[in-house]
């Protein structure tokens, strides 16, 4: 199982660790800092060994990699794994900028339905079934979620069942939500937030989400 420790370091942008695996151009970690997309949240970018990374998936408990061809890479070499930082960084804000207006907005509309989200590095998305359009909620919206941003507080970001790899954030007195990704340290490291509604299909909704930073 790969040890993730870009759950317990996530501001870390490089790391020294072994190769526990090949198979041709695909390669396994004992240890990564490089996060592959899950949850909507989009893969990093960066270098294992030297060698750009091509895609990035998980496989089970594993992260798998897939490098160029040519590479010389052998079970159990040394290698220095790094992570585009200002990427990541941009996907961390925007990631925890989706988290808060999904949490306002489920709050206010209880029978809302999510279908989908993506987290890139200049925006964000979240997908709903709804029967009206969400522009008049906009700048409420956006006012109650740049509170919780400009309160600049903590945000916790741990197990709920370590043996699952099962991980939650929560920020105090507004919420506590299971999620896998890599997360701020205090919300007020989101920026300044900025909201858009657009149609995307009959009884569907999108809002996407920016964040500026100060």
């Amino acid at each position: 199982m790969t040890d993730k420790v870009f759950w317990r370091e996530p501001y870390r942008t490089a790391l020294i660790t072994r190769v526990a695996r090949v198979a041709g151009l695909d390669v396994v970690l004992e240890a990564t800092l490089y996060f592959a997309e899950s949850g909507g949240q989009e893969s990093d970018t960066g270098t294992i060994g030297g060698y750009r990374v091509l895609a990035a998936r998980w496989q089970g408990r594993d992260l798998v990699y897939t490098l160029p061809p040519g590479h010389v890479l052998e079970e159990g070499d040394t290698v220095t794994v790094e992570i585009d930082w200002p990427r990541r960084y941009a996907l961390m804000r925007l990631h925890f900028a989706a988290e808060i207006v999904l949490e306002l907005v489920t709050q206010r509309l209880p029978a809302i339905g999510k279908i989908g989200a993506h987290i890139g590095e200049d925006k964000a998305r979240i997908d709903f079934t709804w029967h009206e359009p969400l522009t008049p909620l906009l700048p409420e919206l956006m006012r109650e979620a740049q509170a919780v941003i400009d309160a600049d507080a903590p945000i916790v970001s741990a197990f709920s069942d370590e043996a699952a790899e099962r991980r939650y954030w929560e920020v105090a007195g507004f919420g506590r939500v299971p999620c896998g990704g890599t997360h701020l340290e205090r919300t007020g490291e989101v920026g300044v937030l900025r909201l858009k509604r657009k149609n995307v299909g009959s009884g569907k909704e999108r809002i996407e989400i920016y964040a500026a930073p100060r």
